[in-house]
């Protein structure tokens, strides 16, 4: 479930970059798993959502909105739940035992 407490909230233009997005003209299908896809099938949907992003002007603020509220669903900004969540847990401090 992605961190809804770390998002910044109500106020429109901490959402505006998301009208620019190149996704709003493809449709969410490309970008989020089925339930039934399988390995091959869902590496082409993320090599098909990647070349969206690769392309769009908020890849950049679509990343950090993901990373920030660690969105675990999707690819955004160009980046796979994988991808994402290597990332994060690269980057979050080791606990102590």
């Amino acid at each position: 479930m992605a961190k809804v407490s770390r998002l910044p909230g109500a106020q429109a233009h901490h959402w505006d970059w998301q009208l620019e997005g190149s996704c709003r003209t493809v449709g969410g299908a490309v970008f989020f798993r089925p339930a039934n896809e399988g390995r091959a099938e869902a590496r082409e949907r993320e090599e098909a959502a990647k070349q969206v992003c690769a392309g769009c002007p908020v890849r950049l603020e679509c990343r950090r909105h993901a990373l920030a509220t660690a969105e675990p669903y999707g690819v955004w900004g160009g980046l796979t739940e994988d991808e994402r969540h290597a990332l994060l847990v690269h980057r979050e401090p080791a606990r102590a035992a």
